[in-house]
């Protein structure tokens, strides 16, 4: 009997101290800023996407209420991405891969809601219009770039 007692209490202890499995989120995407997505790719390897826009951008607001929201493609992205939201024209200085990046001409005078200066990390990766998400293999390596608005029913396949 004393070794069932030891068994049970041993059991409890060990299922107490196992680390609680993170919960996906299906209402939302679970957006992360770059710092964020990169810690956690350094504990588990997943791919990135990186939903590129600006604020002054009207189809980027589009693809925030209609493509984000979608049930489906929240499940998706949920789980097969770290998804990360960046202001292709924002003041932010941050590394990714171990460079950093900054932009040096954002002009604090026109903020973020009227057409600012590309941030470094924009030119970088290539993009030329917005909004595009870029799509980052589990080595980090830019897969591919997905240009302008995308419904649901067209975002789903290209991921």
């Amino acid at each position: 009997m004393k070794y069932f007692y030891l068994f049970l209490f041993s059991s409890l202890i060990l299922v107490g101290c196992s680390a609680p499995e993170e919960k996906l989120d299906l209402e939302k995407v679970s957006w992360l800023t770059l710092e964020e997505a990169q810690k956690k790719y350094k504990k588990k390897p997943k791919k990135l996407l990186l939903d590129v826009y600006t604020e002054w951008c009207g189809p980027c607001k589009m693809m925030d209420r209609n493509t984000f929201t979608n049930p489906d493609v929240i499940k998706k992205v949920n789980t097969d991405y770290y998804a990360v939201k960046f202001n292709a024209e924002g003041p932010e200085t941050f590394k990714f891969n171990g460079k950093e990046y900054a932009n040096p001409k954002y002009d604090p005078a026109k903020g973020s809601k009227r057409r600012n200066y590309p941030h470094e990390f924009t030119q970088f990766i290539g993009v030329r219009g917005y909004p595009t998400i870029v799509v980052f293999d589990e080595n980090l390596t830019i897969k591919e770039k997905l240009v302008g608005y995308k419904t649901p029913d067209k975002l789903l396949p290209e991921l």
